[in-house]
């Protein structure tokens, strides 16, 4: 198992802590997901290491600054939250899914948020980080049909970390998604048992993985689309 991030630090000891519990190998690999040169080498240092890469979860990514609406929220910050939730995950895609397609084998999964379905007067740049990530995962999906490589929308729920604890929306909460349930969905991801699912979003703490298996999904189930106003509505 590899993982990347920016801090060297927190990333050894995170993948040396999980090296520990399950026994596995782990490697360590510093980038910023934006930097398309940096995630280049990364990609290059995990095949190195292991040969292949079967699964690739988009997970980097930042939170708006300061709790403010659009027009007071400084651009630059603003532009760098959407960056790292489409951006860099662009970046990853590009330099992973080909030796997937390779193979004939591989998942994508794309961290998705309760926030890339609705938007709110805050965290409006994570928002539509969030957003447009969803649009990407359904494009990308759409364009591996039939090659044995599938992606997909996750969102993780609200475990409690640093960032979410400090959030003015989670700061009374109580029912915190316990990490445990963001490896079950994603274990059923990785092992094959979702793939009717890829271009899809599916919901930790919300979703059983047995029954998304159970029940494949219909139409444009869990995509991004308009609702039509009424019967006579030309989008509908």
């Amino acid at each position: 198992m590899a993982g990347l991030a920016r801090g060297a630090d927190r990333l050894r000891t995170a993948m040396s802590d999980i090296a520990v519990t399950t026994g596995a190998p782990t490697l360590a690999v510093t980038a910023d997901v934006t930097d398309r040169a940096a995630i280049d080498v990364a990609v290059g240092q995990v095949l190195e290491e292991f040969g292949r890469i079967d699964l690739l979860i988009n997970n980097a990514g930042l939170m708006d600054a300061r709790e403010v609406p659009v027009w007071q929220a400084d651009p630059d910050q603003w532009w760098d939250v959407v960056e790292s939730h489409i951006r860099g995950p662009f970046l990853m895609i590009q330099a992973v899914v080909p030796r997937m397609l390779e193979r004939g084998s591989g998942r994508v999964i794309n961290l998705a948020s309760g926030l890339s379905t609705r938007a709110m007067p805050i965290y409006s740049a994570y928002s539509v980080g969030k957003t447009g990530l969803m649009r990407l995962t359904e494009a990308l999906a759409q364009g591996l049909a039939g090659t044995g490589v599938h992606a997909f929308d996750m969102a993780p729920g609200v475990v409690r970390t640093d960032m979410t604890a400090a959030m003015s929306i989670h700061r009374t909460r109580t029912d915190w998604t316990e990490p445990e349930q963001v490896v079950e969905l994603a274990a059923a991801i990785a092992a094959g048992r979702l793939d009717a699912w890829s271009g899809r979003f599916v919901y930790t703490g919300v979703d059983d993985p047995e029954k998304l298996h159970a029940i494949p999904p219909q139409d444009a189930a869990r995509q991004l689309r308009l609702r039509p106003y009424g019967p006579t509505d030309p989008q509908g």
